[in-house]
């Protein structure tokens, strides 16, 4: 049996000589192998003809975290706080997020995934939580806490991602700065942390269309983040 093409977007850096290049941790690409997927890097540095022909050869994307979205494609406010801001990523990203949710192409946002989604459907970010949300939980833990799980993620029982997961109430990791504000028109949102930061939404119109805010590329061991991704991967194959 043929396995699903699933893209992952990637991010844009440089290696110790200084030479640029394309990256994407493993866990991503461990995610969907481990969900029966077969990864493809969509890199960033594509024209906007090449970025459409690897589009129409995928079965589903999955938009990865990174850096932050440029303040050129929503009206949000500066910040200090801002940073690893790529117009090519974001002009690659938000034009691929569009063409597939136009399309209805499985989709998979995870933390700044989810804040493209947003933004690409015309939706606002806070640009720094902990100054913009009064009372709001420190959402960007420092160093390598991918694996520790910090606050709990409540799902709206009659959503898809409720049905996805088995499960309302999940533990997750957390390691981001900005969030969701005005949520974009054709999004749901079906899941909050306790201080109220969006933490899951979805497209109900759209046949797979669902982000995230934490990390579950790093949580494979549990089985509602083993779900997510078999579902996503599940959705490309049809």
């Amino acid at each position: 049996m043929q396995k699903s093409l699933i893209g992952i977007t990637t991010r844009n850096g440089k290696d110790a000589d200084g030479h640029p290049l394309t990256a994407l941790q493993h866990s991503y690409i461990r995610a969907v192998v481990q969900a029966g997927g077969m990864p493809i890097l969509i890199p960033s540095i594509f024209d906007e003809e090449d970025s459409l022909d690897l589009y129409s050869r995928l079965d589903g994307i999955l938009f990865s975290g990174g850096g932050d979205v440029s303040l050129e494609y929503f009206r949000g406010d500066p910040h200090p706080r801002i940073g690893e801001v790529d117009p090519n990523r974001d002009s690659t990203e938000i034009g691929l997020m569009r063409a597939a949710v136009h399309d209805g192409k499985p989709v998979l946002g995870i933390c700044r995934g989810a804040q493209v989604m947003n933004v690409a459907l015309g939706g606002t970010l806070y640009t720094h939580i902990h100054d913009q949300i009064k009372g709001a939980l420190d959402h960007a833990y420092p160093g390598d806490l991918r694996r520790v799980l910090v606050h709990p993620v409540n799902v709206n029982e009659e959503s898809r991602a409720a049905e996805i997961f088995g499960e309302t109430f999940l533990n997750v990791n957390s390691l981001h700065h900005q969030g969701l504000k005005d949520v974009a028109a054709p999004l749901r949102v079906v899941g909050h942390a306790p201080d109220g930061v969006i933490e899951v939404v979805e497209i109900p119109s759209h046949p797979y269309a669902l982000a995230v805010q934490w990390h579950p590329e790093w949580l494979t061991d549990q089985i509602p983040m083993q779900r997510l991704f078999k579902s996503f991967v599940d959705a490309a194959g049809r």
